[in-house]
Parts: C-alpha cells; sequence; structure tokens
C-alpha cells in the first residue's frame, strides 16, 4: 500500500519523467513532500504558475517528450490557463496536474477551490478529476498517451488533497485502451491515389508545411517529396524548422506577416499541398482570396481540421509521417523546371523588401543616421547561429521579425506561441528549452513589453544556472498593437506608449545576469559577439525606433497578394 502522491509520483517516473515545472501550495503539499524523495525527477521551482505551463511547453517542443508542469488549487491552478491554452493552440504535449480540495469539499466554495476541469474543458485534449488513488496509475498512463498520440495537446489531471493522502494499492497500468479514441494513422488509398493524380498533373505545385510536420517527425518525408517531385515549399510559423531556410525550393513563411515571396507563390500555384497546418486567419488572409487558382490537398491527423477553415478538394486524415511515405512511394521523380525558375525570380524580386521598415509610422524626433533596425539586431544574430541553437521568442514586432529571418534549419529550434499569441511565452519557454537541452545555446528574442511579462522566471533561470542569451528589443512600445493602430485607428497610439520603463541594466544585473546595452548601429556588431560568448546568462537591450515596423503585412479582408510594404 502507498499513499496516492506516492502512487502518483512512481506512476510519472515509469512514464519517463524526469522533469517537472511546479509551484507547490496547501492542497498539493502531498504531492510535493513526494517529490522530495524522487530523486529520478528533478523539480524545478517556477516563479509563477503560468511560467510552469510555458516552460513544460519549451521543453517539449524542445525535446520531443511531453513537458509537465504542477501547481496547487484555486488560483494556482488558474494561473496555469493561459500556458494550457498556448499549448493546446499550438498543439503541443503537455501535462498540467493540479491539486484540488477534498473530495468533501468540492463544490462548497472552499478556500482554493475552483473548477479547473470545467475551466478548462475547452482547451485541453481531455482532462481528468481523479476520485480514487487507486485510479492514478491508469489515469497518468492515459494522460500521456491522449497528450502525445495523434494530434499532440494538453491534458489536466486535477487531484483532489484527501485523495493523495489516501493510502491504496498500486497496481501498474499496461496498456491503454480508450474507446472512441483511436487517431487515424494510415491514408485512405483512393485518397493517396487522387493526390498522386494532383501532383503528376500540376504546372506549379506547392507545398505548405505547417506544426504537423514537426510533430510527426517528418521532416525527412517532406524533403524526399520536394526534391523528388521538384516541389517549392512554404511553412507556418508552426512549420519553421521543417525545411532548411538555405533549401532553393524552401520559400519561408506564409501569411498575413509572411514573406513577399512565398506569399506570391501561394497566389500563383495550381496547387497547395497543406500538410499538418490548421488553415488559421494569420495564415490565409481572406479566405476567399486565398490560392485563387489552386486545387488544395489538406493532409492532417485531426479530421475536424480539414474544410473547417478552407475548401479543401482532396481531404486526407493520417498521420503525416505514414502518409507522405505512402505518397513518396508511389510518386514518380519530377524537374518541375519551369516552375522552379518562376520560383526563383519571385524569391529574387521580392528579397529586398522581405524586411523592417523605418519610417513606416509617425516622424519619430531625434531618430539619426546610426540608428538600429530590427533587421540589424537578427542579421548580426544570424552570423553567430550554429544549427544546434534553439531560438525562442515573446509575440509582438520581434517576434515577427525572428519568424521571418532568424537562421534556425532544423525542428525544434525555432520556438514561439502562435495560435494563440502569448507574450510573456519566450523567457518561461526557454528555460524550458535550455532545461531539455543543456548543451545548447538557446536565445530569447523579446520587446519591452514581453520582456515585463515574462521577467520573472529569470529567478528560475538564476537558481538553475541557465546560461539564457536574451536579447530585448526596446521600442518603448507596444509596437505590434502600435502598428495596428497606425492601419486601422489612423495612427491614434492608444495605451501603447511607455512613458517610462524600468532600468534594464540594473534588472539585468539583480538577476546575475550580464548586462549589455546597444543604442547606437556601430556598437552592435562588438556587443553581440561580447553577448554571445559570455558563458552566462546574458541580457542584452538593443534600442530601436518606436517608428521600425513588420511589413510586408496583409490587412484585414486582403488577399496575400495585396500586401502593403512591398
Amino acid at each position: 500500500m502507498q499513499l496516492g502522491a506516492e502512487i502518483l509520483i512512481e506512476s510519472l517516473r515509469k512514464e519517463n519523467v524526469r522533469v517537472i515545472f511546479g509551484y507547490p501550495g496547501g492542497a498539493a503539499l502531498k504531492i510535493f513532500d513526494a517529490l522530495k524523495d524522487a530523486t529520478e525527477i528533478r523539480t524545478i521551482l517556477v516563479r509563477h504558475e503560468q511560467g510552469a505551463a510555458h516552460a513544460a511547453n519549451g521543453y517539449a517542443r524542445a525535446s520531443g517528450k511531453v513537458g509537465v508542469c504542477m501547481a496547487t488549487s484555486g488560483p494556482g491552478a488558474t494561473n496555469l490557463v493561459t500556458g494550457i491554452a498556448t499549448a493546446y493552440m499550438d498543439s503541443i504535449p503537455i501535462v498540467a496536474i493540479t491539486g484540488q480540495v477534498a473530495t468533501s469539499m468540492v463544490g462548497t466554495d472552499a478556500f482554493q477551490e475552483v473548477d479547473i476541469t470545467g475551466i478548462t474543458d475547452p482547451i485541453v485534449k481531455h482532462n481528468y478529476l481523479v476520485q480514487e488513488a487507486g485510479d492514478i496509475p491508469r489515469i497518468i498512463k492515459e494522460a500521456f498517451y491522449i497528450a502525445q498520440s495523434g494530434r499532440p495537446g494538453p491534458v489536466l489531471i486535477d487531484i483532489p488533497q484527501d485523495v493523495t493522502a489516501a493510502m491504496a494499492e498500486n497496481i501498474d497500468c499496461k496498456k491503454v485502451d480508450l474507446r472512441g479514441y483511436k487517431p487515424n494513422i494510415n491514408g485512405h488509398i483512393r485518397q493517396i491515389k487522387q493526390v498522386i493524380e494532383l501532383i503528376e498533373k500540376a504546372e506549379r505545385p506547392l507545398i505548405c508545411a505547417g506544426g504537423g510536420v514537426n510533430s510527426a517527425r517528418a521532416t525527412e518525408e517532406l524533403l524526399y517529396m520536394v526534391e523528388n517531385a521538384g516541389i517549392p515549399v512554404t511553412t507556418t510559423m508552426m512549420g519553421r524548422g521543417s525545411i532548411s531556410q538555405d533549401h532553393p525550393l524552401a520559400l519561408g513563411m506564409l501569411g498575413t506577416y509572411g514573406l513577399a515571396a512565398a506569399n506570391m507563390a501561394v497566389q500563383a500555384c495550381d496547387l497547395f499541398i497543406a500538410l499538418g497546418m490548421r488553415f488559421g486567419d494569420r495564415v490565409t488572409g481572406a479566405t476567399a482570396k486565398f490560392a485563387p487558382h489552386a486545387k488544395i490537398v489538406h493532409i492532417d491527423i485531426d479530421a475536424a481540421e480539414i474544410g473547417k477553415n478552407m475548401r479543401v478538394d482532396v481531404p486526407l486524415v493520417g498521420d503525416l509521417k505514414v502518409v507522405l511515405g505512402q505518397l513518396n512511394k508511389r510518386l514518380q521523380a519530377k524537374e518541375n523546371q519551369p516552375w522552379r525558375t518562376e520560383i526563383a525570380e519571385i524569391k529574387a524580386k521580392y528579397r529586398a523588401k522581405d524586411r523592417p521598415v523605418v519610417g513606416s509610422g509617425k516622424d519619430e524626433e531625434g531618430v539619426t543616421d546610426d540608428a538600429i533596425s530590427a533587421a540589424d539586431v537578427i542579421e548580426n544574430l544570424n552570423q553567430r547561429l550554429t544549427d544546434d541553437c534553439i531560438v525562442t521568442t515573446d509575440v509582438g514586432q520581434h517576434q515577427i521579425w525572428a519568424a521571418q529571418k532568424i537562421r534556425t534549419n532544423l525542428p525544434g529550434k525555432f520556438i514561439s506561441s502562435g495560435g494563440l499569441g502569448t507574450m510573456g511565452y519566450g523567457i518561461p519557454a526557454a528555460v524550458g528549452a535550455q532545461v531539455a537541452c543543456p548543451d545548447c545555446n538557446v536565445y530569447v528574442i523579446t520587446g519591452d513589453g514581453s520582456f515585463q511579462m515574462g521577467m520573472p522566471e529569470l529567478g528560475t533561470a538564476l537558481e538553475q544556472g541557465l546560461p539564457l542569451k536574451i536579447i530585448l528589443i526596446n521600442n518603448q512600445t507596444l509596437g505590434m498593437v502600435k502598428q495596428l493602430q497606425d492601419h486601422y485607428c489612423q495612427g491614434r497610439y492608444s495605451s501603447t506608449e511607455f512613458s517610462k520603463s524600468p532600468d534594464f541594466h540594473h534588472l539585468a544585473l539583480a538577476f546575475g545576469a550580464l548586462s549589455l546595452r546597444v543604442a547606437k548601429r556601430q556598437e552592435l556588431a562588438y556587443k553581440m559577439e561580447q553577448f554571445v560568448q559570455h558563458r552566462g546568462m546574458a541580457i542584452m537591450e538593443v534600442v530601436v525606433p518606436a517608428r521600425e515596423n513588420v511589413y510586408p503585412i496583409v490587412l484585414t479582408g486582403s488577399g496575400l497578394d495585396e500586401m502593403v510594404g512591398t
């Protein structure tokens, strides 16, 4: 017989959990007490529960394993919600474990009671309220299976305080059998043949690799299809890393903040092959104007996504690694030389236009010729990145500049909040990524707004000795919202400009980091080298003009070929 908390920890150990990001509290006391003796599991005390969920997210994306976070009941549990929603929107496998008030107190509005299973129901693949300690082995086995099978995503397990303190027999759960949950793996042969026929007939085929390619570990199969059939490829933000940006057939990220060449290729293609993507609005622009000349093939593990946002000519449900393997076995080699030549011309035409633009908003007094562009920052960092480097971002203009141009050519190396667009994500996600990959250099690209949301986890990085490298692009404003106000509010800025900001230099010092500040272009290369070479945590604040905007951009109601800024 064992305590429920001990059964929980033993069950996690059997799922090969080696790291938990958590924050304790009254309803989770027994769980954290049991973790004290769990020498095989590293418990990392975060500074805010939301940071725990984001760290588990970054850990999962960098390692390919399920990330685990833990909190107490009430506010501890609700502080996880934004991180759970972030993982849900981006299909990231995490398991969130929360303490709960005793079963006899559930529904009484007890101290720190909240219905976390009800709150999270729309943003998880599944959740559990544990009623008996003896159920824990089965629930843990099921939760990890659900989180990482099919379309990955978060699972929440809520465990009442008396369940963790109850004695029960620890009966090992050997297998999972969930009625009604049988993810389809193999593509239907009839649809496979239809896709092959469309590829063979197409003169201007185009692939879009979404996050599902990385989740399915299908990058080798993607590369074979691209090269064997001569098909150019774009990516979504979540699909970054599925193909090297240096590949001659790679066009980069498409969408409302995508690269001009990628967007123009979409509008010119006659076959659009969507791999593991949602056709979200940030990808398509106006759906009625998206790929107007193309037949559309949509391949995804989640049947609910197919046809939800975009008309589809051939739907194909299955695991991308398996389905691409099925297609590659039947696909004949093809040159597509005229289309490839056209793609090369499109890339050459728009290459110079895919960079930040200064002077796009209101004029700013005091901007001099030696002012730094965000493009300068990205280009300087790119010169020093190696393939094993990991880059996380927060959300805003800096995120788009990074997504467009940062040099990351392998899956799991570019980590950003795509679907939910969560400010405060970058630093805790970097904590998780660095824990997962201690020998990799992990960089954070953040803004002055996002930094102030995520900076509590600098305390976690300090305590854990994590050598994070944080680039803080400071434009004294909420840049992305300001840019939207440029376009949609006639430049009337409301609640987007910081009249006062913290002294980031002394904040960095307070967290034991090397502190650098760059305000002139001629200083950038020298200080970037200092920053990169430093062995411990480093924070480099780079001052850029507030009027620098992200371009190209596709405004509401426009097609991808109706970009502003080209």
